[in-house]
């Protein structure tokens, strides 16, 4: 039991042998510790470098579009009005019905136009004669000048008056104008038409249009001749071109008329349906990225931070549109390599430890 403070003794001897004696030695020992440790401690510690992860973007061909409410229209839409007035006597033709060029709408009475245009021309001839006569008088000295210029002048209201009547006979019979569908039955028969009397309207649905109504700033980015589909609501996608861009707005909704024409030879549009329009814009250049490297800077600008050269930059972008795998972002340039893990611990300017993924 004597033998352990017996060593506790010896030992506590020899350090205070070394503390004393040998106190430079001890000291040595010390500093090379010290110097070990801040090597490590120097070697552990992390530099000023952000690390991130950035993918490397190429940007490629975009077609984007616009979308737009609208309805189908039929390229020709007519009411056909009497310019007489009288009896129509003629069987109606029914709504629905197709129709031809010139082809007979509404025939009216002609009551007693027949003898105006025989008392017409019994007036003309008279006054054929007496031109005649004051010219050969006048010619031999035996008549004046100025009864020739008055018998001239009743010639010509003679004229006048048989082409009145030969009008007035030939708007008895009320044609189509153009080719078309009925779109309600043709005058009664019986009825009694009046000049502004609407006989038919005929509508021509062979070509289609369809409208839409763009915004303010949707309009300037469509360009006539673009290509335009649609999906109507009775299940038909039809395709055509812009042919017409309004130059004035509308006052109520400050939107712009937008019209495509669509080719209906099979006459399955109808007039009036809705339906969601696309027109293709011109394709640009843009990167398809994740939609979670955007960012905002001090200003509140929208934009992505790019890895260069091991600094972090703010860059400006515009969304084209997104999809599925992503949005795509128009504003960077062909080719970059954009911050995508690590965004949020980096700002304008700040230096950047970047691993580059996607690169070739």
């Amino acid at each position: 039991m004597r033998l352990f403070p017996i060593l506790v003794s010896i030992a506590v001897a020899i350090a205070i042998y070394f503390f004393v004696m040998e106190r430079d030695l001890l000291l040595s020992f010390s500093a090379e510790e010290e110097a070990a440790v801040e090597t490590i401690v120097e070697a552990i510690e992390p530099s000023d470098a952000v690390s991130v992860v950035a993918y490397h973007s190429v940007a490629t061909d975009v077609q984007s579009g616009i979308i737009l409410r609208g309805r189908t229209e039929a390229a020709r839409r007519v009411d056909v009005r009497a310019q007489t007035s009288g009896l129509v006597i003629s069987e109606p033709l029914r709504k629905g019905a197709a129709v031809e060029e010139g082809q007979l709408l509404c025939s009216l009475d002609p009551g007693i136009r027949s003898a105006q245009l025989a008392e017409a021309k019994a007036r003309l001839a008279d006054a054929e004669v007496s031109a005649a006569n004051a010219a050969d008088l006048a010619e031999r000295g035996f008549g004046p000048e100025t009864a020739v210029i008055a018998r001239e002048a009743g010639l010509q209201s003679a004229h006048a008056g048989v082409l009145q009547k030969e009008q007035e006979i030939s708007r008895l019979e009320i044609r189509a104008p153009f080719a078309g569908i009925l779109e309600t039955d043709s005058a009664e028969l019986g009825s009694l038409m009046q000049p502004g009397g609407l006989c038919a309207t005929i509508i021509d649905i062979k070509t289609v249009k369809l409208v839409g109504f763009a915004t303010e700033t949707d309009i300037n980015k469509i360009e006539m001749g673009a290509l335009a589909g649609a999906d109507l609501v009775s299940g038909k996608r039809v395709i055509g071109k812009v042919t017409f861009l309004s130059r004035s707005s509308d006052p109520v909704t400050r939107t712009f008329r937008v019209e495509i024409t669509v080719d209906n030879a099979d006459l399955a549009i109808r007039d009036g349906e809705p339906a969601e329009i696309g027109i293709a814009l011109t394709g640009v250049m843009g990167h398809l990225l994740a939609q979670h490297v955007l960012t905002l800077d001090t200003n509140g600008t929208l934009g992505v931070r790019v890895a260069d050269n091991g600094i972090a930059h703010f860059v400006p972008v515009t969304v084209l549109r997104d999809g599925v795998d992503g949005i795509w972002l128009a504003g960077l340039p062909e080719t970059v390599d954009v911050i995508t893990v690590g965004l949020e611990f980096t700002v304008d300017g700040s230096e950047i430890d970047a691993t580059i993924e996607g690169a070739e």
